[in-house]
Parts: C-alpha cells; sequence; structure tokens
C-alpha cells in the first residue's frame, strides 16, 4: 500500500476492472470472487467500475435509497475495502447505478469528480432507461465511463442508437466539463440491448450450442450498426468469444424455457439469445489521428487502453442477464506526478495526549477555510468513513515557509489503537488531494485492565462539505 508519487514522462500501466450487469432487481449474492477476479493470481486491480442496471427501484427502495447507500453498494464496499479500496464515486439514476472503487495510493491523483445522468425512457421524463456518468481526470488525463439502460425489443435499435447520441449530448452540458467524447478515453458500457437480427431462434441456438459464435457476429445489431454509424465506428470492442448473456431462466445457464403471459394472457414467444450486455471503448487521440489519416508515434500517444480479458460468468444467477467483464490495461505518462499536498502523522500517537499532523502544499494549491484532514481506518469504505478530523484553518497550530501543523484532540482519538492512515480533502476541488503512509496508533495504556471499546463512534458533526455531494 506504499503511496509511492507517480514519476513524470515514466509510462506506468493501471489495471481496470470493469463489469457490466443487469441484475434484475436481484439482492446480491453471496459471493463475487470471480466476477471481481479477486480470486486470480494476477496482479491486483487498480480500479474497479460497476455499471448495473435494473438495481431494484420499487418508489419505497429509491426514497430510501437517496438517504442511504443501496444494498448492491453496501455489499460491494464490504468486499472491497478489507482490500484496500476506497469508493471513489457512485452514481445513481433510479435502476442504473454506477459505482468507481480504487486502491489508496491513487486518491491524490484524481481529480475533477463529476456525475451526471439523462433520462431516455417515457420521452425523457422517466429514468427507467438512460444513461449515468462518472467523469474524472486521472494523473491528468481525462476519462469517462458512461453506463447505460437503452429501450429493449428487436425493432428498436433506431431508438437504442439516438438514445445513446442523446445521452452523449447531453452529459455535462452547459457546464465547464468537456463533452463525453471530448475525453481522453470514454468508456461505455451496459445492457445496451441490441438483438440478432434475421436468423431465427433455432438457428441462433443451434450456432450456439456449437461455439460458432461467429455465424452470429456479421447480424448482432451493434456490430451492423458499428458499420453504418459514424460515431460509433470510433467505439473499440473485444472479441465476443462468449454465449450470448441474455435470457436465461433463473439460477441455471439454460435460455429462456418458460412460457410467458403477455398483457392479454396469449403465451409469448420465448426470447431468441441476444449479446445485450456489452463493454466499448474509445480513445480520442487515435480517433483524430485516423481522421488525418497520419502516422502515429509512440511519443505523441501519452494514454493507451489494452484489453486483457473480455468474458460473461456464467455461474451467476439471480437475473435472466449474465454479467460481463473487461479487464483493461491502462498504460498513460503521467501529466501529475506528485500531489497536492504532502502530510504525516507526528511522533507516536495514543488517545493519552493531543496529536499533531504536518503538512505541505504545492505553492498553486487553492487551499480553503473549509479544508481538513480526517483520520481514517487502513479499510475505510468512503471519504465521509472517517474516525475524526480536523480543519486545517481552525486547528492550526504552526506554520512557516516549510509547512504547517495542525492538531487533533486526545478525545478523538481510538483507544483501541490500530492501524489508520490520514487523508487532506480540498473543498474547493472536491476531493483527497493527499495521503499519508499507513501508521500505528498505540492503544491507551491507562485503560489498560479496563474493557476496551470495541468499536469507537465520533459523534462529531460531520464537515458540512460533504453532506450534499454524490461522489463520495
Amino acid at each position: 500500500m506504499g503511496m509511492e508519487p507517480a514519476h513524470r514522462g515514466a509510462v506506468r500501466e493501471l489495471r481496470l476492472h470493469l463489469v457490466t450487469w443487469n441484475v434484475g432487481t436481484a439482492s446480491p449474492p453471496p459471493d463475487v470472487s470471480s466476477l471481481l477476479q479477486l480470486d486470480s493470481l494476477g496482479a491486483t486491480m487498480d480500479m474497479y467500475v460497476i455499471g448495473l442496471q435494473e438495481v431494484n427501484s420499487k418508489i419505497t427502495n429509491f426514497l430510501s435509497d437517496l438517504a442511504f447507500d443501496d444494498p448492491w453498494s453496501i455489499f460491494l464496499m464490504t468486499v472491497l475495502s478489507p482490500l484496500g479500496y476506497i469508493k471513489l464515486s457512485s452514481v445513481r439514476m433510479q435502476g442504473l447505478l454506477l459505482l468507481i472503487f480504487v486502491k489508496h495510493v491513487h486518491l491524490p491523483f484524481i481529480r475533477d469528480l463529476h456525475t451526471q445522468f439523462t433520462r431516455t425512457g417515457l420521452y425523457g421524463y422517466w429514468g427507467n432507461k438512460g444513461g449515468v456518468t462518472i467523469r474524472m481526470s486521472l494523473y491528468g488525463h481525462t476519462v469517462c465511463f458512461v453506463n447505460c439502460h437503452l429501450p429493449a425489443h428487436m425493432e428498436n435499435t433506431e431508438q437504442r442508437l439516438d438514445d445513446f447520441e442523446k445521452i452523449l449530448e447531453m452529459q455535462f452540458e452547459g457546464e465547464n466539463i468537456p463533452s463525453a467524447l471530448e475525453h481522453d478515453v470514454l468508456f461505455w458500457f451496459g445492457d445496451l440491448n441490441f438483438r440478432i437480427a434475421d436468423y431465427g431462434i433455432h438457428f441462433v441456438r443451434e450456432s450456439i450450442n456449437n461455439k460458432r459464435y461467429n455465424l452470429l457476429w456479421e447480424k448482432d445489431q451493434l456490430n451492423m450498426a458499428k458499420k453504418k454509424e459514424a460515431f460509433l465506428q470510433e467505439f473499440i470492442e473485444g472479441p465476443l468469444h462468449f454465449k450470448p448473456t441474455y435470457k436465461f431462466d433463473l439460477y441455471s445457464d439454460v435460455y429462456d424455457t418458460r412460457e410467458q403471459k403477455s398483457l392479454f394472457w396469449f403465451n409469448e414467444k420465448k426470447r431468441k439469445p441476444a449479446w445485450t450486455d456489452r463493454i466499448l471503448w474509445r480513445v480520442k487521440n487515435l480517433c483524430q489521428h485516423a481522421a488525418k489519416g497520419g502516422e502515429f508515434s509512440e511519443e505523441q500517444q501519452t494514454i493507451s487502453v489494452t484489453l486483457n480479458n473480455y468474458i460473461s460468468h456464467m455461474s451467476y444467477g439471480i437475473s435472466d442477464h449474465k454479467p460481463v467483464t473487461g479487464t483493461f490495461g491502462l498504460e498513460l505518462k503521467p501529466l501529475v506526478s506528485e500531489p497536492l499536498v504532502t502530510l504525516s502523522p507526528e511522533g507516536e500517537w495514543s488517545a493519552e495526549h493531543d496529536v499533531l499532523i504536518n503538512y505541505s502544499a504545492v505553492p498553486e494549491f487553492p487551499s480553503s477555510a473549509w479544508d481538513w484532514i480526517g483520520l481514517f481506518k487502513v479499510t475505510f469504505k468512503h471519504v465521509n468513513d472517517y474516525v475524526t478530523y480536523s480543519w486545517v484553518e481552525d486547528d492550526e497550530i504552526s506554520s512557516n515557509k516549510d509547512g504547517k501543523q495542525v492538531y487533533m484532540s486526545a478525545a478523538e482519538i481510538p483507544d483501541v489503537g490500530g492501524e489508520f492512515l490520514l487523508c487532506y480533502y480540498s473543498n474547493n476541488l472536491q476531493s483527497v488531494v493527499g495521503i499519508s503512509q499507513p501508521f500505528q496508533i498505540q492503544p491507551n495504556r491507562t485503560l489498560i485492565g479496563k474493557e476496551l471499546p470495541q468499536e469507537e463512534n465520533s459523534w462529531m458533526q460531520r464537515p458540512d462539505n460533504l453532506e450534499s455531494h454524490d461522489e463520495f
């Protein structure tokens, strides 16, 4: 968990694992180790991007989830926070949910976080279909993630394309933020609902049974649209070397066998299998260079995307869709090489005395009286999950050209001790801009022999600037 800085000019590879899953209003499964590749022997991920569709969005659930995290967010935080991942950002629009988790080491180099949603269902007035977006600057490069749920049914190809164009156009419209297509890298994923045209259900199923997926690729509506629609031609997708991920009987790898009742009680036809759940990406500098028809040198390419794995996960049966994951390598030359704030604890910490924090900021850092430094357990779930905090201005005790000191009251330090770290939160930038190395807080020796509290709770009022922001 070392907090080594990035080095300008040195190429850095970040491993990103992206999940798309229409969960069909189901609760989380007992285990997601294989879905998140937690049981993999390879290198650990730097970032998890998890896009869900049809998260339970009954009115009562939706209203309660506005005030509290939904069960999927809580579940994924519980799984990932002990492994050193923090929930960086999330955005929800009814059944659409997008979550991003990152390793602590990257926090100071992720800036300009913004979220957005665009409704397309019921002529744009209802959010059962549409897109949710998180964008950021990652080591100085702009990256955008768009999780979509597009209209269903075979005949709605044009509506799907129109809705995606609308989502691209409306994201961050009127804000001082680049449009989705102006980002250095754009990931587009979700239940895109494209179907396999022309072929009958028996030919499709027979091709699948014989693992001859390539026979179906040319009639996949998204593949067909990519050949015709200019704006789609810039998007890249890995080969579909896995079974179509829809529609399955629940808790089964058998395609749709149930007779369904329609509105007027006539039996509906069984659904033809389809690759509805997809992950695509677009690299802006490649698109611009292709448009100019020129050669592309490695020096000009400051960020590149490599797909390492594109698979479905057949073992998950809570929904009639199977989840799809893409594992990527992002190779980039960091344009941001040092954190804006460097901080560390002073001396040995325990709850027996007030403690001090040393910090220094780069000259151009836009500090604010509302900035604060939080004390976190090393397994903290998100930026509001602090044990206690100090205001950098109100609690300052010394300042000179080399740095400043802030104190924390002994009353707020956990008696039980343990492993912690410090984060500096910038109100102006709405993000963590500095993080310390992990360090130990010693148990309170004055309480030895007495029963130590099992869990420390801080009843202090939270910083006002955090309560109204969805990013964290």
